[in-house]
């Protein structure tokens, strides 16, 4: 595919580039104005190229259960036991789980997510259904498994290991999956998390979530919650809303980053991840919409709520730039892969949005427009490995 005359958010600082020539050969992105003479191509005069959106922590298993937990504590709704979204998952046929799982993935590629990750429950039948669930969607999802066993307060305090049996689940999962989604330190022992820190595939864990969890573990251990949780070595971090100055400083030397979900801390009544100290700490911070029962899987509405909640809390500015590298090239950083990013040898995954749309036009600020201004409305067309998936050219 060769594009001309095409606007561009290109490389890892998403640099402006007003017009330009583009060509996408064997699903990677090539050098800008290095399209072959006489090579047919396709006149994108007013549209914008942006890197493909990487939703990188969902729950996409709960699409069954849209909006059923308004009310109650985060325990209520969540809780990896107890909570209103297990006994509904336990309940669920398996095959109305791969009809919504396929619907929340059908609605994030047509709001230009290409890339998903996702915490996935139920051990590995969970993980054969969201296969089933995406096997005719050419989105690209990283899969992180886990197992359905949750130590308790005397297990954790005694420092049991992961049975063997468990170990076995464990092993079966991972050798199906693309690595590790971990519920939290509170439900694990110290040998449990250290045995699950060996694994070579991707590791990852919620963290600080809340101040319940927060204060949760000061109690059982008298560790904070983020340094138990990077006894797994994680990659990478999700939540880390009431992260302490300390456990930020230690995620910045020992793991990729973190992950925030702002609207989902939000709608429990959690408030919303600092980034403002977490940059000062060095973290590099990624973006994810968390559960589809709380909210839906839009990056648009994430980058936008983050980006004003953060000011108005903070009032302090921020860079929108910074709030669209977390939506797109971060994501790809804690991820390790060569997705997230306009340039050469990088997968051709990204977003034609269209300059002219009403709700954009005239753009000035094209970092800005995207973050606050654009939708699911003003996308042109989305590729995937360079194919058109969604929309036209």
């Amino acid at each position: 595919m060769h594009l001309k005359n095409l606007s561009i958010l290109y490389g890892k600082n998403l640099e402006y580039i007003r017009s330009a020539n583009l060509q996408i050969k064997n699903q990677f992105f090539g050098k800008i104005n290095d399209i072959p003479k006489g090579a047919k191509s396709i006149d994108c005069e007013g549209l914008l190229l942006i890197p493909g959106f990487v939703n990188a922590h969902t729950h996409i298993g709960d699409s069954i259960a849209k909006d059923v937990a308004t009310r109650g504590t985060v325990d209520d709704k969540i809780h990896p036991i107890l909570g209103a979204k297990q006994r509904i998952l336990r309940k669920s046929e398996p095959e109305h789980l791969v009809s919504f799982m396929r619907n929340s993935c059908l609605s994030m590629l047509r709001k230009g997510i290409t890339t998903f990750v996702d915490f996935r429950e139920s051990e590995l039948d969970g993980i054969l259904l969201l296969k089933k669930a995406i096997s005719q969607i050419p989105i690209r999802v990283i899969i992180l498994g886990r197992i359905e066993y949750y130590q308790d307060q005397n297990q954790i305090q005694t420092n049991s290991p992961l049975p063997i049996l468990q170990r076995k689940k464990l092993l079966a999962a991972l050798r199906s999956c693309d690595g590790l989604g971990i519920s939290g330190p509170n439900e694990n022992s110290n040998s449990s998390l250290r045995y699950m820190s060996k694994t070579k595939k991707i590791r990852a864990i919620h963290s600080a979530e809340t101040t319940e969890s927060s204060k949760k573990s000061k109690e059982i251990t008298g560790k904070s919650e983020t340094s138990r949780a990077l006894l797994l070595k994680p990659h990478f971090l999700v939540h880390m809303t009431y992260a302490l100055q300390n456990d930020l400083r230690a995620v910045a030397k020992k793991t990729r980053g973190i992950v925030v979900c702002p609207r989902a801390n939000a709608s429990l009544t959690e408030g919303v991840p600092n980034l403002s100290l977490m940059g000062k700490n060095g973290c590099r911070v990624a973006i994810g919409t968390d559960n589809v029962m709380i909210n839906s899987p839009d990056m648009f509405r994430e980058m936008d709520y983050l980006w004003k909640v953060t000011m108005g809390i903070h009032k302090k500015r921020i860079d929108p730039k910074e709030i669209l590298k977390m939506a797109t090239v971060n994501g790809g950083i804690l991820l390790g892969r060569k997705i997230g990013s306009i340039e050469p040898r990088y997968l051709a995954d990204g977003i034609f949005i269209d300059k002219h749309a009403l709700d954009l036009e005239p753009m000035h600020n094209p970092h800005a427009s995207i973050v606050h201004r654009a939708s699911e409305s003003t996308i042109k067309a989305v590729i995937i490995g360079g194919k058109i998936i969604h929309g036209s050219l």
